[in-house]
């Protein structure tokens, strides 16, 4: 369907990019959130089917019943960062080489932060990835570590495994800082883990429910990056990432889960 038009103010925060199956913008709560260009159309791309309409569905599994992922996690990231700009993408399922022109194009929108949940056991997918995040150093891109419910060291699962300076892997732990079932560990390639079992998210249909998963704890960790560079507009990949791993402590369980611990509650008080 086509884009709304622009209601109210537009959002004043940072622009923050996530990438999945798209979102449902004819929902209010995306809409008025949206980032737009001066002529008030949507920032923001669809690389699977290449228009400017990155409409929520992913019909991998059925055409008949495509799976609506990204609302529910664009929703997170609206939520706890609220005054950002949404600059939705559509990845590009077909052509995963176009994930080069999509980083291209997020950081010619002003994209600094770009959350990515999603991922697959292919490194060949992720080359042109790694090869424009390694090109925009600026840019940081916060990976979900995936629901596997193994090591990362036994079974790779990509972007998460790479090697890449301006990037962080987070995973999902309970409320009381333990790894979550079925999510995805390991103290090389994860760098943190917070809670994203019972998180609260705005679904296709714009009801209110709740979802869990290394998913969810991608957007939140994003979240605070983008409440981080709003409170100091001048940072960037770098800066934003000492100061959110400063925030990290040990966890009260298994420490070789992750890299530098976890954070228990992303959503805090900046000060």
């Amino acid at each position: 369907p086509p884009v709304p038009p622009a209601e109210g103010p537009a959002p004043q925060g940072p622009r923050a990019a996530i990438v999945d199956s798209g979102v449902n913008y004819t929902l209010s709560a995306i809409a008025r959130r949206l980032a737009r260009d001066g002529d008030g159309a949507l920032v923001g791309y669809d690389f699977w089917e290449d228009d400017d309409r990155p409409f929520d569905g992913n019909p991998a599994r059925s055409p008949y019943f495509p799976q609506h992922h990204g609302t529910t996690t664009a929703s997170v990231l609206l939520r706890e960062a609220p005054t950002s700009a949404l600059v939705p993408y559509r990845y590009p399922r077909p052509d995963m080489s176009r994930m080069g022109a999509l980083v291209r194009h997020a950081a010619r929108a002003g994209v600094t932060v770009m959350a990515l949940p999603l991922g697959s056991r292919s490194a060949a997918e992720w080359t042109a990835f790694a090869e424009a995040a390694r090109a925009h150093p600026q840019m940081l891109f916060v990976v979900a570590a995936g629901n596997t419910g193994r090591s990362l060291d036994d079974l790779p699962i990509y972007p998460p495994v790479l090697e890449l300076d301006n990037m962080l892997v987070v995973t999902s732990a309970t409320a009381d800082g333990r790894l979550a079932r079925g999510s995805a560990w390991s103290a090389r390639h994860v760098d943190l883990m917070l809670p994203a079992e019972d998180v609260q998210v705005v679904d296709f249909e714009g009801r209110r429910r709740s979802a869990a998963g290394t998913s969810y704890a991608a957007p939140r960790l994003a979240a605070l990056a983008v409440r981080l560079q709003a409170a100091h507009p001048h940072w960037r990949a770098p800066e934003l990432k000492v100061a959110i791993l400063q925030r990290a402590a040990p966890p009260p369980g298994d420490t070789r889960t992750t890299k530098h611990g976890w954070i228990a509650d992303p959503a805090a008080a900046i000060e």
